[in-house]
């Protein structure tokens, strides 16, 4: 059985088969919803219901709260329609046509960027290429069908390697295998690109970059293609950590400001070590964005972290202006399982 569905306020359309996600309906004819873990763990691709029944499906309570189904709310990556639906999307698009493939990499370098952060280096077989967004991330495979979702840190253009920014988590099923025991040539598979997380180049706003912890990854990556794109549009980076050695490629950031007049950069810490001597700002990095940004109703925020970072951020940054189709997050999530 097909329902039909109708998206406002552009007034698209789209058929989803029984049991079929309104989001892989969507993709699957060439319409992009938000999205990000398609997990129902991160809440990216929350929107709402204004009419017609939907099933919630997997949808994780701390990503879809009771009220917030009852205000008519869901996750796309996860309800399937019940009957013919109007749903609510402002960052509605057309696709690009750039294939998801799953492909075979070689570990060419493992380097620790921090105590707990490794960079790793992938390198894709002879004559092949992974195209992709500025801002979206892969999956890698893990045994028993599982996946780990990362980032990748460098921008299209420089895509001989493929870089990801990996945190150790405590009993993790990939992180304790980064942290230990793989090594330069083993070889690992992903499936990508994946993520409506991406530059918008059509756009000509000023850009606010926040970045909580790794969150800087894909930060990162947009960053070094606005540069290599020429890109004139003020951007303002904010990144946030618990302390000095958290800002793990520090000098990166520091070298974009210095090197273009466009691009301003403010590292935050919550919790300075001792010897950190930090005469820096100090706090919630969303904070500092709105101290420094009064009104941000001319912006466009581009915002990757922990899920309660970005939360607060949308909910901070709205109130302060920010127009909500405006505001496009990757939450990071974590498992040990």
């Amino acid at each position: 059985m097909s329902y039909h569905i109708t998206v406002q306020p552009s007034g698209r359309e789209f058929a989803a088969e029984s049991g079929e996600t309104l989001l892989d309906a969507a993709l699957r004819q060439g319409l992009t919803l938000p999205y990000g873990c398609k997990d129902g763990a991160c809440g990216a691709c929350k929107g709402k219901v204004v009419s017609g029944e939907v099933d919630h499906g997997k949808s994780q309570p701390h990503a879809l709260k009771d009220d917030e189904k009852a205000a008519g709310l869901t996750l796309y990556c996860c309800a399937t329609a019940q009957s013919d639906l109007v749903i609510e999307c402002k960052q509605l698009g057309s696709a690009r046509d750039i294939p998801v493939k799953t492909m075979p990499s070689r570990i060419e370098k493992l380097e620790k960027l921090a105590p707990d952060v490794i960079e790793l280096h992938l390198r894709l077989p002879a004559n092949e290429r992974l195209q992709f967004w500025a801002g979206q991330y892969i999956d890698i495979l893990l045994k028993d069908g599982k996946k780990r979702s990362y980032s990748l840190a460098n921008a299209p253009h420089d895509d001989a390697v493929l870089q990801l920014h990996i945190r150790h988590v405590a009993g993790g099923l990939f992180t304790e295998q980064v942290f230990s025991s793989l090594k330069v040539r083993d070889i690992l598979r992903f499936n990508g690109p994946h993520g409506s997380f991406y530059l918008r180049e059509d756009s000509k706003k000023p850009m606010i970059l926040l970045a909580g912890g790794t969150g800087f990854a894909p930060i990162k990556a947009i960053v070094e293609h606005a540069i290599a794109e020429n890109c004139q549009r003020p951007i303002a980076i904010y990144w946030g950590t618990k302390a000095r050695i958290d800002l793990y490629q520090n000098e990166l950031p520091e070298k974009w400001a210095a090197e273009h007049a466009n691009i301003t950069y403010v590292p935050v810490l919550s919790e300075p070590a001792a010897d950190d001597a930090w005469s820096g700002r100090t706090g919630f990095v969303h904070a500092a964005v709105l101290t420094d940004f009064p009104d941000l109703s001319r912006y466009q925020v581009y915002a990757c972290g922990a899920p309660v970072m970005i939360d607060a951020a949308r909910r901070d940054f709205v109130a302060q202006g920010l127009p909500e189709e405006e505001f496009f997050a990757d939450a990071f999530t974590f498992s040990t399982t």
